[in-house]
Order: structure tokens, then sequence, then C-alpha cells
């Protein structure tokens, strides 16, 4: 839990890439390593300092990790999900408010010479025009990688979790959500665990939002009916209904540069 050996560690593999501009995403929330505000700002102070002293610019956007980024949580439900993004298909609206400022602020440094709203306004022209997702599987293709939708893994049980009564979403437990998909397999608890790239969550349930009975909040991906039913079971407790509609927050709480 050092913040200075977390900052040197990031910062480190982030110089050594060669970018003269860096954009970080320091997470704060229960599914964060930082928990708290506080912390975040420390962490993203740290990292800057560490970037200006190597020579570069760096911005660090501090952001919402109450709740799950997006829908999907595991590994080929996340690509599918950030190439449906670049390729301006439905999705959703924290993922893709944090994709374009993100991009905004890394325009923003370039030589340009525009400002971050500039920036972000071409990032969401780049989405519509298709030139993002050009981007994207260029980057694929030059890393020896295929772009393709086809190489990726798609598990063989699907199950929806649904709301049991009418009301709005108080709270998603993003750390919780993200065990669920650990003990589907698609994370690692140690390193000699192997990953299973097919299985995964996607959590529909946002914060203030409005659900009905019956509603899909939740599909698991997973690789037989003992562990998507397991996952069922555990991830409708992270899901809490209230009566009364709770405020959204932004995604990106604050902005250091």
């Amino acid at each position: 839990d050092s913040i200075p050996l977390i900052a040197a560690s990031i910062m480190s593999k982030k110089i050594a890439a060669g970018a003269n501009a860096i954009v970080l995403d320091a997470k704060v929330g229960d599914g964060a390593f930082m928990k708290s505000l506080e912390d975040a700002r420390m962490l993203a102070q740290s990292m800057i300092e560490l970037g200006r002293g190597a020579g570069r610019h760096v911005v660090s956007l501090l952001t919402d990790m109450h709740q799950p980024l997006g829908w999907a949580i595991g590994n080929a439900v996340e690509i599918r999900e950030a190439r449906a993004l670049l390729a301006g298909e439905e999705s959703p609206s924290d993922l893709l408010s944090l994709a374009v400022q993100a991009a905004g602020r890394l325009v923003s440094l370039s030589d340009l010479e525009i400002d971050a709203d500039e920036g972000a306004r071409r990032a969401e022209r780049a989405i519509e025009d298709g030139s993002a997702l050009e981007a994207y599987e260029r980057w694929i293709a030059a890393q020896g990688g295929d772009p393709s939708l086809d190489v990726l893994p798609e598990a063989p049980i699907r199950i929806e979790v649904t709301a049991n009564r009418a009301g709005f979403v108080d709270s998603v437990s993003a750390l919780g959500v993200g065990r669920v998909a650990l003990e589907l397999g698609a994370g690692r608890r140690t390193k000699e665990d192997s990953i299973d790239h097919a299985v995964g969550v996607r959590c529909f349930a946002k914060r203030g939002d409005a659900v009905e009975p019956g509603q899909a909040l939740v599909e698991i991906h997973a690789r037989d009916e003992a562990s998507a039913g397991q996952a069922a079971e555990q991830i409708g407790a992270l899901i809490e209904i209230g009566d009364e509609p709770q405020p959204s927050r932004p995604i990106v709480l604050e902005t250091l540069t």
C-alpha cells in the first residue's frame, strides 16, 4: 500500500514506453487501490512529479470507481465493449465520457495548440467518422495481433440476474463485482493460476437508474452452470435497490496537472 512504490511502478513503465505526454487515470473508490480522494490525490501528484522529473508532460484524472466502469468486467467481454465504443455503437455513457475526456486531455498536451475541450470534440469526431476504430485495428496489427472479434473466446454459459422489485439502483459494489469475475476465472489469485479469457460479467445497473421487476441487471458469462449459478447468487447481493433515486456521480472527479 506504499504510494511511492505504486507511483514508481506505474511511472517506470510509462516513461520506458517513450511517450512525451502522459494522461493517467487514478481511480477512487471501493474497486480501486485508492479508497479515498485524498489518497488518490497523493498518488496522482507523486506520479506527476516523477513524470516531470523525467521531462514528461503529465496530467492525471481522478475517476470514480465506486461502481464498475462501463458494463463489462472480464477480458474478452471488455475488448468487445471497447471496440463497440470506438465503432460508435451503443456504449455505456460513463466509459464513453472517460474515453473522450482522457483523449481530449492527451491531445491538449500535443503540439497542436488546442485545449482539452477541442481535443474532446476531435475524439468524438474520430469515433463518428470511423478513424478511432481504424487506429485501434492498426495498433493491434502493428503488435502482431488480429483485431477481428472472431478471435475472442465466448463463454458457453450465459445467464441473467434480474431485479426482484421496482425502484432505483442505490449502489453497485465495484470491488464485489470484480471478485465475482475473479471467481469465474477472469483473473488470478496467484501467479500460477490460469486466466479464462471468455468468462466475466456484464453489469448494466448504474447508480440512480430506475429498474422494474424482471429487468436484466447483470449478465453472467461462465464456463459451466455451477459457476454461473454461484456468481448469480453472489452478485444479486451486490446491487442495492431503493425507493428514491440517488444522484449520479461524474466519472471524472478532479483533474490534476
